[in-house]
């Protein structure tokens, strides 16, 4: 049986009402980044702030792109490259995704929250896989763009299907959850992240109550009862005529709730109540936050129709996503340090989450807890107040050496006490060096803070000195 082509050629221009001179092609995939592009996939040419796709198209059509969805035909374009042209590329993108929406019989998920929404996406992802054709957002593809790129990739013989959407501003997610058109929509928790946009915390929960707006007739919400503004939610969703409302929490009180847990450094294991049923199993991945949301995953496979038991089997080898939490051994002399990469992006709960994380993990020998942080960003005129804030996480956490960077960690540092030894540089870049000078055998290192921190980049001296430490310890030796 040959599978069928993502798009053929006809389906494409008639979905964008594009016009082309040819229509005898098939692609398999669609891409907005001609250097991650495979063979066979449709380039949409996405005019962004930064950048013009127009000027990759001839890279795409050389890298094999089947056709180029494009606005105007750039002058250096080979004359065999196969185009459709619309006037609006990422116009055209929104009608490819509503065409795969409308062409599907997936069973459809949408996700949104403060935080935990890529984690909670992949659980979902990873429990669902097991039960049928499951297709889902790439990475963080959450927002106007990120969005339609995931529908247009949804197969047309997919049997579930989870979108992450994401939002910073007041009216940004209904439109993406118009697009989505969920069957289940749930929201992990509201948190105080994206301040400097929003007047107030409630402010966010009424934004990200806009995932309502795009829920089947017949659809679920799905929210955090241990959440202060899972009531608010809760009034929001019944006030625009959803009827299916579940919670998720440790309470009794909610629908889907923990009957037992226990929490250890590189699992957990949990006893859950849901639909007057119990169910016992392990969760790959350690931290009460994944509790949490493993909580709301369940109540997502419930009423996505996919069977329970044999999704909280497959929640016991689930894997921390890429930069939230990963944890590497690196060798050193003396023996090795663990490094726990949560580099990708940082908000006061996710930070507290974290640090949480890294209190459970016991040091080898002599080493030591070593948390590097970055700002957290976007947290407007509270932002001082919040990192000032972490300095009781830091010591709950008994972390003996804090490396800080940033105006806004700068709080942080001259509120810890003497016990905690601290250094601070104005840019992440600036703790590599005391950073290597200083971590050893036996250390725990958690890495973390917001993507414009570039929190990465001390993440990979950490990583690649590697090599170095050890060819020097072996020189010195000799």
């Amino acid at each position: 049986m040959v599978d069928m082509p993502l798009w053929e050629g006809v389906e494409v221009i008639s979905a964008v009402n594009g016009k082309a001179t040819n229509d005898d092609w098939n692609a398999t995939g669609v891409s907005i980044d001609s250097r991650s592009l495979s063979s066979g996939d449709l380039f949409v040419a996405i005019i962004g702030p930064v950048h013009d796709g127009h000027k990759f198209a001839k890279t795409a059509h050389e890298n094999g792109a089947a056709a180029l969805l494009l606005s105007f035909v750039p002058d250096d374009l080979p004359k065999d490259a196969n185009i459709v042209l619309v006037d609006d590329t990422l116009r055209a993108l929104e009608d490819l995704g509503a065409a795969a929406r409308n062409r599907t019989k997936a069973r459809i998920a949408a996700v949104t929250g403060s935080v935990g929404k890529t984690g909670t996406k992949e659980a979902l992802l990873h429990a669902l896989s097991r039960q049928g054709k499951t297709h889902a957002s790439v990475g963080s593809f959450n927002n106007h763009w990120g969005v339609p790129l995931s529908l247009s990739r949804m197969p047309r013989d997919a049997e579930f299907a989870v979108f992450e959407l994401g939002m910073n501003h007041p009216g940004e997610l209904g439109p993406l959850s118009r697009m989505v058109r969920p069957h289940v929509a749930m929201i992990t928790t509201i948190e105080a992240v994206h301040l400097e946009f929003f007047p107030d915390v409630e402010a966010i929960a009424r934004a990200k109550a806009e995932i309502f707006e795009g829920l089947t007739s017949s659809g679920s919400v799905i929210l955090n009862g241990d959440n202060s503004y899972g009531g608010l939610l809760k009034s929001i969703a019944a006030n625009a005529g959803i009827t299916h409302i579940l919670t998720f929490g440790e309470k009794s009180e909610a629908d889907i709730y923990l009957t037992d847990f226990t929490l250890y450094p590189d699992h957990s294991d949990m006893a859950v109540r849901i639909a007057s049923h119990e169910v016992f199993f392990r969760l790959g991945v350690p931290g009460r936050h994944w509790v949490s949301n493993v909580l709301g995953v369940l109540g997502v496979v419930s009423e996505l129709g996919a069977d329970i038991e044999r999704a909280a089997e497959a929640l016991g080898d689930l894997q921390l996503p890429k930069g939230r939490g990963e944890r590497h051994m690196v060798p050193c002399p003396g023996g090795s340090y663990m490094v726990l990469d949560d580099s990708y992006n940082a908000s006061p709960a996710s930070m507290r989450a974290s640090l949480e994380v890294l209190h459970t993990l016991y040091p080898d020998g002599k080493g030591r807890r070593i948390a590097v942080l970055g700002d957290m960003l976007e947290l407007g005129d509270k932002s001082a107040d919040i990192h000032r804030s972490l300095m009781k996480d830091v010591c709950a956490a008994e972390v003996n050496l804090l490396f800080a960077c940033g105006p806004n960690m700068a709080h942080l540092t001259k509120s810890m006490p003497s016990a905690v030894t601290t250094y601070h540089a104005t840019t992440s870049e600036g703790l590599i060096e005391p950073l290597l000078e200083t971590v050893g055998a036996g250390d725990i290192v958690l890495v973390k803070g917001s993507l414009g921190s570039k929190m990465s980049l001390p993440l990979e001296a950490l990583l690649a000195r590697r090599p170095a430490v050890l060819a020097a310890a072996e020189q010195r030796g000799r």
